[in-house]
């Protein structure tokens, strides 16, 4: 019975992250913000439950918002996918703590941005619905391939995005009771669950 209850809990908690990423999107671009502020969710089911639930948030994330409000996100699904992992990994880890937030948020950031400036590029020539297209494309006619051109411009937005998301995940997780980050994580003061 434990063992449903902890399913239910995470469950519930991986749904809460899904929308806590749709409304963060959805403030970023109504604010015209330069970042995107759509993995916070997706960063703090990492956290707390670990890489497969960051993982789980992004993909609820990127069919919901794909289906409803942008199409894009379908196409950078796999970003916010690696996103949860590496959250979960990082957080294991202990990089996303103390002072190597800075460093761990980079390590966060890089291997997404590698992969949507490669979706960017070979899918859509460099323009998608951020903002951004303009600089992708003013740097690839100024001499940049478009994949150095995507990279160069989403390293910036993509890092500052991912370091807020961090922050703000780090605040939420210690308002949070530590026998609730227990039961997330499948363990009770006793022992396993």
């Amino acid at each position: 019975m434990r063992n449903v209850r902890v399913r239910v809990l995470r469950l519930t908690v991986t749904a809460f992250c899904i929308a806590l990423n749709i409304v963060g999107s959805y403030l970023a671009l109504l604010l015209r913000l330069p970042i995107y502020l759509d993995s916070i969710g997706t960063i703090l089911a990492g956290a707390l439950m670990g890489p497969w639930y960051g993982l789980a948030a992004a993909v609820g994330n990127g069919l919901i918002s794909g289906v409803l409000t942008d199409v894009y996100s379908l196409y950078f699904l796999p970003v916010g996918a690696v996103t949860g992992l590496m959250a979960g990994l990082l957080f294991r880890k202990g990089i996303l703590k103390g002072w190597k937030v800075i460093p761990g948020s980079l390590a966060l950031t890089v291997p997404g941005t590698v992969l949507s400036a490669s979706i960017s590029a070979f899918l859509f020539g460099g323009v998608t619905s951020s903002g951004s297209s303009l600089l992708v494309q003013l740097f690839h006619h100024l001499g940049l391939n478009l994949v150095a051109s995507a990279f160069a411009v989403q390293i910036v937005t993509d890092y500052a995005d991912r370091l807020i998301s961090v922050l703000l995940v780090l605040v939420l997780t210690a308002c949070l009771s530590v026998n609730l980050k227990m039961r997330l994580k499948g363990v009770s003061r006793n022992g396993k669950i």
